[in-house]
């Protein structure tokens, strides 16, 4: 359970309803040449929690209770495939706890990579089509949609699902590694987003693609791009719109990590959910980034120790995960490094003005089974201000780099907007649809920063 994952959990256990009529309506009398509108191919990539994941049960599964048993869930196709992501009946008591087990990954030193729990397979459906991204459970349409609005109002302008318009989901859980480690999960997926990339073009007469991300959708593009040559970025990408990127990590991983996060989805004990959300590799990805958070800020703070986000390794040895530092100081900190400019145009649109968990205060007990004290700041309700901001400070300081002289970057920031109702509300979808028309228009205008110099 992660961030965008949460906030459905939410929705889902309030049902919650979110439309968007009028956006709708705003676009509605274009759709008639909205053919014409489309003049590049489009990728959408999900954040975390952000399409459906499948998983089978095999021989080598132990279930931890008899409500875990083999038989659950009772929904299957006949080769044993069920919805692992999302499974309403997390949010019964009894049902978490298998649902925690099936989701928890493992970190095995010897292999120096990360793996299912014994006896659990899974696969990602639909790669390529928005079909797993529109919904999380599509039997619960209104109330799990997550992508749904924005891909109609895509299509709304002439996108089409599987010839101009394309989704890449993932499993969430794994992340990515830098050279020298093994990451079979997700450096599949990178392979996988190219060649979807290169596919698009192709069948779409050539043309590059517009890259269209959600939340830590945006870290993996990013990677990709800055793993292949500039000229293959140039060629093949046309833009990428990244939306509530969490480019330096997050505070509120910090709660996930040391007091579980249930994300304000009520009837889950934030306990069952805890180990879970520490094994997820992705998880440990999005730790704030000591190079935006600093040193001398304060994130949590108990009777015995403060921790800034240069004290993650003691921090996550001292709430009891001990095994979590080693992957973190060889997997995830030169990861936090790896933050260059991919040489195309990139646009960032965020939320702002959200009230966003910035300190942690755990009491005189310093007990982390106990849900903290929050301090807020600003940010999107889950990424911080300056997490959002964070490549606008990195890049516009630094000008010895040459690939930073083609480098642009603009931000649209949407006040009230929090990390997933972006996709939902209409002043943001009005921003992201606009900006996309803008860019098949090749129209880029508004707050654009170069890297040479010129300003806002």
């Amino acid at each position: 359970m992660k961030e965008s994952a949460g906030t459905v959990l939410n929705q889902a256990a309030a049902a919650v309803v979110v439309l968007v009529p009028t956006v709708m309506m705003l676009y509605t009398c274009q759709a008639i040449s909205g053919s014409n509108l489309v003049q590049y191919p489009l990728i959408l990539v999900p954040g975390s929690g952000g399409n459906q994941i499948e998983a089978r049960l095999t021989s080598g599964y132990t279930p931890s209770s008899l409500w875990c048993n083999r038989w659950y869930p009772v929904s299957k196709s006949k080769d044993g495939w069920f919805r692992l992501w999302f499974d309403p009946s997390v949010l019964f008591a009894p049902f978490t706890e298998c649902f925690a087990e099936r989701m928890t990954l493992y970190y095995d030193p010897d292999t120096d990579d990360y793996h299912n729990a014994p006896g659990i397979q899974t696969r990602v459906p639909h790669f390529g089509s928005t079909q797993s991204l529109l919904y999380l459970d599509p039997h619960l349409k209104q109330i799990t949609e997550y992508m749904r609005p924005l891909a109609e109002l895509l299509e709304q302008i002439g996108y089409e699902n599987g010839k101009t318009l394309f989704g890449a989901p993932y499993d969430f859980r794994y992340g990515l590694a830098p050279d020298g480690h093994p990451c079979h999960v997700g450096s599949k997926f990178l392979q996988e987003l190219k060649e979807l990339i290169e596919k698009a073009s192709s069948s779409n007469g050539g043309k590059p693609v517009i890259l269209v991300s959600h939340s830590l959708g945006g870290l993996f593009v990013l990677q990709l791009l800055n793993r292949n040559t500039l000229s293959w970025r140039q060629k093949f990408v046309k833009h990428l719109v990244a939306l509530s990127a969490p480019w330096g990590g997050t505070v509120d991983e910090m709660l996930t990590f040391a007091s579980g996060n249930t994300l304000g989805v009520p009837l889950v004990d934030p306990l069952l959910v805890r180990q879970e959300q520490r094994s997820s590799e992705s998880n440990l990805w999005l730790m704030p980034n000591p190079n935006f958070f600093g040193r001398e800020k304060a994130l949590v703070i108990t009777p015995s120790a403060t921790y800034s986000a240069h004290d993650i390794p003691k921090f996550l040895n001292d709430i009891g995960f001990s095994e979590g530092v080693y992957p973190y100081k060889t997997r995830v900190l030169p990861l936090m490094d790896q933050l260059s400019p991919p040489g195309v145009p990139l646009t960032c649109v965020i939320g702002s003005g959200v009230k966003t968990p910035e300190t942690l205060f755990y009491g005189q007990s310093g007990n982390f089974d106990e849900q903290p004290e929050i301090v807020y700041g600003d940010g999107d309700g889950t990424v911080n201000m300056v997490s959002l901001l964070a490549l606008e400070s990195l890049w516009g300081h630094d000008h010895d780099d040459h690939v930073m002289k083609n480098q642009t970057l603009k931000m649209i920031k949407v006040h009230g907007v929090s990390h997933t109702s972006i996709l939902k509300d209409e002043d943001a979808l009005a921003e992201i649809v606009g900006e996309i028309r803008d860019i098949n228009n090749q129209l880029i205008q508004g707050h654009n920063y170069t890297m040479n110099g010129i300003s806002q």
